[in-house]
């Protein structure tokens, strides 16, 4: 494993970022901090790519690009150094910080601020307290960085400053019961993520076969355990992802080949699940599950497969109807990810080295759009607006 980079380290010289990509799109790094409601009906915006750093062919931070938002095009662009293991990344409400994970024995995370100019800044990394992160994502209020430890199961809160910075971790919970699931030898923290209407985070653990329910201080950036699901014994749940209507929530399981929907109660926190159903594949290791901006419909990653399972929403979000199933176009399918105006879905393909688009059609349908995107172990892609 490569070291994480002290937190001593404080803040990084600033540096070049996009320069390439600029020349051919002059506004793509500027469109976090200057998005606007009113587009052409064709712009270039950002992609930010995560991968593993200390992988063999492997990337040297986290990766960018530029695509197109009316053919899918991609075009690659330069990497953000000085960031270890970036498999997960995470956005600032603001626009203007991305966070990383670093996926390793001492995990961490990292903040990096993203300039209108094309610039970027390391504002340094903060240890997560546990091991092998593998997911992380800002609370709404853009306060508190959460974060989940995959390899010693926990979750970790850090303070996020007004520029974006972290500070010294606030918690640490390790998910110490119930007992490991079979085949599995302890706590997996595979997400961590807050409940559309704010109130409350869910924190997935493989390894238990448990969904979590905690209520966040957010004075003291502490958690409360409020409630907890259980899920089918050696089902690993590893994904969640909210409908967005915010009383159904669905769950990749990844080691049962599984999709089960649930509902979820705001006032409680209370997530129930239902029975496990089809992933449109025999066989296979489900990554994530996304959910397009109208609630319409939802796409599941199939790694093995190498597949994207298309489903219509139906119930008002409470029931998924499979649909089909179509390629991935690229191995072993990690990361999914839907354009802000969810016109365009993104794949990461981790054993290809590459990102695939698609076009996402007025029925849902998927259609490759240009080219796979080269991508060293491509495990993670956030496309920006």
């Amino acid at each position: 494993m490569n070291a994480v980079p002290s937190p001593a380290l404080g803040r990084l010289s600033r540096r070049s970022l996009l320069a390439a990509a600029l020349v051919a799109a002059p506004t793509a790094l500027a469109a976090p901090a200057l998005a606007s409601t009113r587009r052409t009906p064709t712009a270039t915006r950002p992609l930010l790519l995560g991968t593993y750093t200390s992988a063999e062919g492997g990337g040297t931070g986290i990766g960018t690009a530029t695509y197109d938002t009316a053919t899918g095009a991609m075009t690659p662009g330069p990497v953000i150094t000085g960031v270890e293991n970036p498999s997960y990344l995470a956005l600032h409400p603001s626009g203007t910080t991305v966070y990383a994970v670093a996926e390793q024995d001492a995990g961490a995370v990292t903040a990096v601020a993203l300039a209108p100019d094309g610039t970027y800044d390391v504002l340094g990394t903060r240890p997560t307290g546990g091991s092998g992160p593998t997911h992380l994502s800002v609370h709404p209020s853009g306060r508190w960085l959460l974060s989940a430890n995959y390899t010693s199961g926990s979750v970790a809160v850090h303070p996020i400053a007004a520029d974006g910075s972290l500070g010294e971790r606030t918690d640490l919970v390790t998910h110490s019961s119930p007992p490991p699931g079979p085949g599995q030898n302890g706590p997996h923290a595979h997400q961590i993520v807050t409940s559309p209407d704010g109130g409350h985070v869910l924190a997935v653990d493989l390894g238990t076969d448990t969904v979590y329910t905690y209520r966040l201080d957010e004075s003291a950036g502490t958690l409360t355990e409020v409630s907890r699901a259980a899920l089918a014994p050696g089902s690993g749940p590893r994904h969640l992802t909210f409908h967005p209507g915010g009383r159904s929530a669905y769950l990749a399981c990844e080691l049962d080949n599984t999709t089960v929907v649930c509902a979820y109660d705001p006032e409680s926190g209370t997530l129930t699940p239902g029975a496990g159903q089809s992933t449109g594949s025999e066989t296979g290791y489900p990554a994530q599950l996304v959910v397009t901006g109208d609630g319409s419909y939802a796409y599941l990653a199939n790694r093995g497969p190498n597949s994207l399972t298309r489903y219509a929403v139906e119930d008002g979000g409470a029931a998924l109807r499979l649909l089909d199933t179509v390629s991935a176009g690229g191995d072993w399918p990690r990361q999914l990810d839907l354009s802000p105006d969810s016109s365009l879905l993104f794949a990461a393909n981790q054993r290809s080295s590459t990102v695939t688009a698609f076009r996402v059609g007025s029925d849902g349908s998927l259609t490759p759009a240009g080219e796979p995107l080269p991508a060293p172990v491509a495990v993670c892609v956030l496309p920006l607006a």
